[in-house]
């Protein structure tokens, strides 16, 4: 401590340097990148070299989620216009745009019946059984009632064009996608360790982190990073962790690469602050590597559009 509490609040003003290394289950492991997106302003979080990788920031709720329904029922209804199918790789959550696009496509009488839609993800056990759909955590269960029931019954895609990856589909999940002439859009947003799906920042070690190898990854069964458990808990689990499965079938970085589009969404706050603030940065701005999956996005065509919230500039909040 300081001599005198004048002289401490000069140190507090001046500020100081503090040396430590990242905790080892992170897999991201480079401080220095860490520190360059941390500093990334909300007023420069748009600005990106790649033209084509188009990042936006929508301030209020409202207007993000419409947004995104409206993402979805444009190019469902541009596929219909033009007498073609559409497919898409979607995830489970966040939530209320699915509302928001199943009262759109009502009122417009849109007939979903040239649609195809693979969820992303589906959680599992250690064995590799997938979660039943009467199972209250499922995203089958959670798809089911926030989108395809809320649309009238006759307005729905045939349940056989609706797919997960469970344990029955999943050697052929990817395969079923490319016999479709592939996906239109792939939907999503950033985990708290990187993932896109629930492809984890660790899985990166199995090939060594190899780029080239990394974006041929297909449909598989996988560990959930520790991180993913806490995200998880937070927003979907009433911060309950051990009601989170700590297993899933996902889609790999190759269905997202493979897809003519990507439109990812990143609304993640827990109460007035956001798990995501940081992430989202480090996905759009640090360097492209397995070891932060979200980031192969950068170097692809598609829309990240980020929640104001989340967007605002990141500062350490101890009151």
């Amino acid at each position: 401590m300081a001599a005198s509490w004048d002289a401490l609040m000069k140190d507090f003003e001046r500020g100081a340097d503090f040396k430590y290394g990242l905790a080892k289950f992170i897999s991201f492991q480079d401080p220095e990148a860490c520190a360059r997106v941390r500093a990334i302003p909300k007023s420069k979080i748009t600005e990106h070299p790649n033209p084509d990788f188009k990042i936006e920031v929508i301030e209020e709720k409202h207007e993000f989620y419409l947004a995104f329904a409206l993402d979805i029922v444009s190019r469902i209804k541009e596929a219909r216009d033009e007498g073609r199918q559409f497919v898409g790789i979607f995830p489970v959550g966040p939530v209320p745009q699915f509302a928001m696009a199943a009262a759109m496509i009502n009122q417009m009488r849109l007939s979903l019946d040239h649609c195809h839609f693979f969820a992303m993800d589906e959680y599992a056990d250690k064995d590799g059984n997938t979660a039943p759909a009467a199972w209250p955590g499922s995203f089958q269960q959670a798809m089911a009632r926030n989108f395809f029931l809320r649309v009238d019954p006759e307005l729905r895609p045939p349940i056989e064009q609706v797919h997960f990856p469970t344990t029955d589909k999943l050697a052929s999940y990817g395969k079923m996608i490319e016999d479709l002439g592939g996906a239109d859009v792939v939907y999503g947003g950033i985990g708290w360790c990187g993932h896109i799906a629930f492809w984890e920042s660790h899985l990166a070690e199995e090939f060594d982190g190899d780029l080239e190898v990394f974006k041929k990854q297909g449909p598989r069964f996988v560990e959930l990073h520790p991180m993913t458990i806490m995200q998880n808990a937070l927003h979907s689990f009433s911060g309950d962790w051990s009601w989170v499965p700590p297993y899933a079938n996902t889609i790999g970085p190759a269905q997202i690469v493979n897809a003519r589009y990507r439109s990812f969404w990143l609304d993640g706050e827990c109460g007035p602050m956001s798990w995501q603030r940081f992430i989202a940065r480090l996905a759009a701005h640090g360097p492209v590597t397995p070891y932060v999956p979200g980031s192969i996005l950068q170097t692809l065509p598609g829309r990240y559009v980020i929640l104001g919230s989340v967007a605002d500039d990141m500062h350490i909040h101890m009151s």
